[in-house]
């Protein structure tokens, strides 16, 4: 894996210059402000700071079609598996009792019968090595580490101790780590994929930062990166928000218009064809008087492309479709003849809607039933009311769509926001 950072006026600009330097395939870890420092600072605007990571199979391929030009005095090696970077530090987590816990730097592991160099770790420069993404996310996961990795060494037996000892306490950690995920919900099956080469990791003797580090970034990898509502210049996205009945689709309407129209000035409208639940209807006018945004109703496909047309003027169309259960194959035909009303002209996306709180089992059928008729991203409701996060994980391999958005309380226009994986993958692994 290479991990690399790049700044830029905007966070578009910053985004814009990793994935011109790294390729299309990079996925965006974490974006923070940078604030100017010196004299001259109140001269100065802050500039945005991402960091990217790219998986080892596909820097490969970036080196083979456009590579470094390395001065050899700088060169340096990477090792087999993955390639972390160089400035992320992280605590060590006390193993023994009685031992404080010491700073140290990750190191990469040398090759076999290479003996270490005799010269320190090159050290690197002060704004590099603070503020740490890594080290913020990962820093409330110690306690974690010490009072389990203490449990585990309570029932091993005594006598243990040199590369023997750090194997089977790397060896110990892993199985913490994979019943972990299997606490939180994650499918085995997914589980056991991503532990495979963490065991392999552990058995060469790797230390414990090392291993939490390599899953923590390999999950942040297997989430990809977020997709929210893409925005053209000519014409109006119109984005389509499906789902089964009780997960909150129309408030999530509700968030998403207020956060693109009061947060970034957009031109909002709502569509609804939800016409079997007067309520909705009723809620969605609320929301669109408070808002100040135009409500229309449309009661059968062949309408939405006239009501579309009025709104020609208009930056995003959010269309709210009446829920149904996955297994009434009628109101699927409507939803999927409401989505085909449009002509290909038009920007469309849709947004599959669902609970993270329904089973594992009825998710599988819902995106089963809806990707027959729509290619959708996913947003999660509800994340406040569960502990158990796996299903955001098993859903996403197992459907293949991308993330989008997830909210987590009824309270419009915040508790909701683009999908944070870096959050949800420090909650997986056991994270507060």
């Amino acid at each position: 894996m290479t991990i690399n950072k790049f700044q830029g006026k905007t966070e578009s600009e910053a985004i814009e210059r990793a994935r011109k330097e790294m390729g299309p395939q990079v996925v965006i870890m974490s974006v923070k402000t940078v604030k100017p420092k010196g004299v001259f600072r109140a001269f100065k605007g802050i500039v945005y700071e991402v960091t990217a990571a790219l998986e080892e199979s596909e820097a490969d391929k970036m080196r083979q079609s456009a590579p470094e030009q390395v001065p050899p005095q700088t060169q340096m090696r990477r090792p087999e598996s993955i390639n972390l970077a160089a400035d992320e530090q992280i605590r060590i987590p006390s193993v023994a009792q009685g031992q404080p816990e010491q700073p140290a730097r990750m190191q990469q592991p040398l090759p076999q019968n290479e003996p270490a160099p005799e010269q320190p770790q090159v050290q690197m420069q002060p704004q590099q090595a603070s503020a740490s993404a890594l080290e913020e996310r990962l820093d409330s996961l110690q306690s974690l580490l010490e009072n389990r990795i203490s449990a585990e060494k309570e029932n091993q037996e005594d006598g243990m101790g040199g590369a023997n000892g750090q194997a089977q306490e790397g060896f110990s950690f892993v199985k913490m780590l994979y019943q972990t995920l299997l606490d939180n919900e994650v499918d085995e099956k997914y589980a056991n994929q991503i532990l495979d080469e963490l065991e392999k990791i552990s058995n060469k003797g790797s230390n414990i930062d090392y291993i939490l580090s390599h899953i923590y970034q390999k999950l942040v990898l297997k989430f990809g990166q977020p997709k929210p509502i893409e925005f053209q210049a000519s014409k109006p996205t119109v984005a389509f928000f499906i789902g089964p009945t009780g997960v909150g689709k129309t408030t999530t309407i509700a968030k998403v218009a207020s956060r693109y129209k009061v947060d970034e000035g957009k031109k909002v409208a709502f569509l609804t064809a939800d016409t079997y639940r007067i309520a909705a209807t009723e809620q969605l006018r609320t929301y669109a008087s408070i808002l100040d945004m135009p409500l229309t109703i449309v009661y059968s496909p062949e309408e939405i492309k006239d009501a579309v047309g009025k709104l020609s003027d208009y930056d995003l169309i959010l269309v709210d479709t009446a829920g149904f259960s996955h297994k009434n194959a009628a109101q699927c035909e409507d939803v999927k003849n409401l989505i085909g009303g449009l002509s290909a002209g038009h920007k469309t996306e849709v947004y599959l809607v669902l609970s993270a709180t329904t089973k594992y089992r009825d998710l599988q059928d819902m995106c089963n039933i809806y990707r027959t008729f729509a290619d959708y991203r996913l947003i999660f409701t509800k994340l406040d009311e569960t502990s158990c996060y796996g299903n955001l994980l098993n859903i996403h391999l197992y459907s293949g769509a991308d993330l989008s958005y997830a909210t987590y309380g009824q309270n419009v226009p915040d508790d909701i926001e683009v999908f944070n994986t870096q959050k949800i993958v420090k909650k997986l692994l056991g994270g507060d």
